[in-house]
């Protein structure tokens, strides 16, 4: 009789762990409650026990691989049974679901599989096109990052695909040479395909210290300030608790991870951790040796007369706006805003906030945080059509339009409602850096109830957009100009001042939202940013 051991849920809103170590190597015994493996998260590191005694007769994940909740990772059997041989990496096609899975309160819809590849016995690795979430079955190749014949580290970036979800870099699962590249730049092919194989160490023993995840699997989730600031340094021999994704960001800045402060349960080492000693000290200097460094973006300029096909981004994007634009029955109203108190503001704060806080003082949270703030008021304007009927939302995902040299991506920051100020400046900061880098997760790209787009960054007075879908409703960002601005005081005297003022439209679909629910709307997101009275942190 054999059990299957699953990938543990470690809280109602983890989805996926990594396994960052193996203590048990295939054939040897193991006792009930035995800890079997380490994962980790980006809450928590933790040890998960064997829930049976017995032999470790198969290993189904590798060391480094992200899977998802209720995935099998490996197989105990009764003493005696006959075992097949271990797994050492990440199986070609998608792990299989635990026989009898606990149903998870929430899915999520988008979650990226293990890394790609399939090892053989002679240390030859198949890199195969990754599954990019559940939706997607097929991906673009648009460029190779390597050649034939080069050297490659694991972790490093080996090519970047394209989906009609998100354009990603996919790094190589194991550190070896590149020995032949099977699909050509511009090919489209079926997730699981052999795109590439590299030689070399993959079939060597596992590495001393926990290997960094993959840059695919890195977490949406910003984490916003906890308890107070733990040592400097840890103990001599006592393990750091972190995140693959922490892990990944200390070794690419060249950071000392027992120099950072960690301020989370039991001192663990949290994304915004690092974020805050990157803003305090800058990063420690070049960074190592087979540390991923961002492909730069952009293709060669087309040619006056020439015919270019469509990026697989580019005709998505063509077809969901035809679609918007021929479904949804559009409306448009402008307001005009008096910016003034929060330019003042962020003038007045910028230098602080960014030396206190390690991101950027911009004015797309202050429009996040009043977006949310006229939402919780006026719920119809985060609803969606459904089936003829209305779905009242019970979070607000907020997607932000990024404008990038080779198309547009809509990253989401869900359940917006519960951020801080200071939570939102950094889920913005943060997504629209892995926006342009191509280190989103599909899952960070959908799940939308409202959009913003901020058009005004080119000098337009105001842009008339269309509704990203399944959204109701689109807000767009005029340009800020300083204007002379007609005031009246408390007895009724004009006066003429210079005022910073900013042009908002709302696009609605006139479906579900009536014209004087998007005024309202508007009404109060005007209120909250003319009277701003808001900590920023």
């Amino acid at each position: 009789m054999s059990t299957d051991v699953i990938m543990p849920q470690m809280g109602e809103s983890i989805f996926e762990g990594t396994i960052t170590r193996w203590l048990k190597k295939a054939g040897e015994t193991v006792q009930k409650d035995e800890p079997l493996f380490e994962i980790s998260t980006d809450k928590v590191d933790a040890e998960i026990p064997s829930p049976v005694a017995g032999v470790l007769s198969e290993i189904r994940v590798a060391e480094g691989a992200t899977v998802q909740v209720n995935t099998v990772v490996a197989v105990v059997s009764e003493p005696g049974a006959s075992a097949p041989p271990a797994v050492p990496s990440a199986a070609k096609t998608t792990p299989a679901p635990a026989r009898k899975p606990a149903p998870a309160k929430a899915p999520s819809p988008e979650i990226a599989s293990s890394p790609p590849a399939a090892v053989s016995a002679s240390g030859i690795t198949e890199i195969v096109m990754p599954q990019m979430g559940e939706s997607i079955f097929e991906g673009t190749i648009t460029k190779w990052l390597k050649k034939p014949g080069d050297s490659v580290q694991k972790d490093e970036p080996l090519f970047e695909i394209s989906t009609d979800k998100v354009d990603a870099e996919i790094p190589s699962p194991v550190a070896g040479t590149l020995t032949g590249i099977k699909v050509p730049e511009g090919a489209t092919v079926q997730i699981n395909t052999v795109v590439a194989v590299v030689s070399g160490v993959a079939g060597a023993t596992r590495a001393s210290a926990p290997p960094q995840a993959p840059a695919v699997s890195a977490p949406a989730t910003t984490v916003e300030e906890s308890a107070a600031r733990q040592p400097a340094t840890a103990p001599s021999g006592t393990r750091l608790r972190s995140s693959p994704l922490v892990r990944r960001m200390v070794k690419e800045n060249n950071l000392d991870l027992n120099r950072i402060p960690g301020t989370g349960s039991s001192g663990r080492i949290t994304r915004d951790d690092v974020l805050r000693y990157l803003g305090e000290h800058g990063p420690g200097g070049a960074a190592p040796p087979g540390a991923a460094t961002p492909a730069t973006p952009g293709a060669a300029a087309p040619q006056p007369g020439e015919l270019v096909p469509l990026s697989r981004m580019r005709a998505v994007i063509a077809q969901r706006m035809v679609q918007s634009a021929q479904t949804v029955p559009h409306a448009h109203i402008v307001f005009r805003i008096d910016m003034t108190r929060v330019v003042r503001l962020r003038e007045r704060e910028k230098a602080r906030f960014e030396e206190q806080n390690g991101v950027r003082l911009t004015y797309m949270p202050f429009i996040a945080a009043a977006t949310i703030e006229a939402l919780r008021k006026y719920p119809v304007v985060n609803a969606s059509m459904e089936n003829g009927a209305i779905r009242y939302h019970r979070n607000i995902n907020l997607g932000i339009a990024v404008a990038l040299e080779w198309g547009l991506l809509v990253p989401v920051i869900k359940q917006a409602e519960e951020r801080s100020f200071l939570g939102l400046a950094r889920a913005i900061a943060d997504l629209a850096e892995r926006a342009r880098t191509k280190k989103l997760m599909p899952d960070e790209t959908s799940g939308n109830t409202f959009t913003i787009t901020n058009s005004g960054i080119f000098g337009e007075e105001f842009g008339m957009p269309i509704i990203n879908q399944p959204d109701s409703a689109i807000l767009a960002i005029g340009a800020l100009r300083k204007e002379p601005v007609v005031l009246t005081d408390a007895d009724g005297n004009d006066n003429l001042a210079i005022r910073s003022m900013q042009h908002f439209c709302l696009g609605f679909d006139h479906r579900t939202i009536d014209g004087a629910d998007a005024g309202r709307f508007m009404g109060e997101f005007r209120k909250a940013l003319e009277g701003w009275d808001k900590e920023i942190g």
